[in-house]
């Protein structure tokens, strides 16, 4: 299957480097480029690539912006953040905006394809340093209240797969540990997908800390 991307970013030789490197790759085609949020936004309406692989500080509508809007308008695209801006206010504001991923422009060029692939197929990816610094900020909060909240509809088995999904578990892995069929994990987490209206594994994770479901290490 070929991969349809849009590159976004204010800097032209970021795109064509971009756009150079994925020539290279069979699986991935670059469908169109933007400078600007807005042109992300339209763009991203009318090609409706896979995935939009998105800055962050462009003029006018920010990468942040864009994102919103383009998961707003519900179609299947997802954005990818691909920035070098990674402090803890950015991380936040993308992923609640509802992105599927958030990379650094640091990363090796052959990281930032496969996150890419990942991201197409459904799956989310935080490059690792960002993934640490998110794990240290839920260790610093406040212990949870020791009974999960805010999850209205969820029963006690779909909270049990939600925390395993916390703790980085695959299906197969949840299937494992709570000796049930993949399959079964599977429909689980599709029903917690639809329950917390959450896009991808990513925000079933920050739902689960929220919650109180998962105590990072400390």
């Amino acid at each position: 299957m070929t991969i349809r991307v849009l590159l976004v970013d204010d800097q032209p030789l970021v795109r064509a480097g971009l756009r150079v490197l994925m020539t290279d790759a069979p699986d991935l085609v670059v469908v169109g480029e933007a400078g600007t949020g807005a042109e992300a936004v339209r763009s991203a309406r009318e090609l409706a690539p896979d995935v939009v692989l998105m800055d962050l500080r462009m003029p006018g509508t920010d990468g942040i912006a864009a994102t919103r809007d383009i998961v707003a308008a519900g179609g299947a695209t997802r954005v990818l953040v691909l920035t070098t801006f990674d402090d803890d206010e950015h991380v936040h504001a993308a992923l609640r905006a509802g992105a599927s991923g958030f990379l650094v422009k640091d990363m090796a060029l052959e990281e930032i394809l496969g996150a890419v692939r990942v991201v197409a197929a459904g799956d989310a990816l935080i490059a690792p340093g960002v993934t640490r610094r998110l794990l240290a900020e839920f260790a610093r909060r406040p212990a949870p209240a020791p009974r999960p909240r805010n999850l209205p509809g969820v029963t006690d088995r779909e909270r049990e797969v939600l925390g395993l999904v916390a703790r980085g578990l695959s299906n197969a892995e949840i299937a494992a540990e709570l000796v049930i069929s993949p399959a079964t994990a599977k429909a689980h987490v599709a029903r917690l997908f639809t329950k917390l209206d959450a896009r991808d594994r990513v925000h079933l994770v920050i739902a689960a800390y929220e919650a109180g479901l998962v105590v990072p290490p400390r």
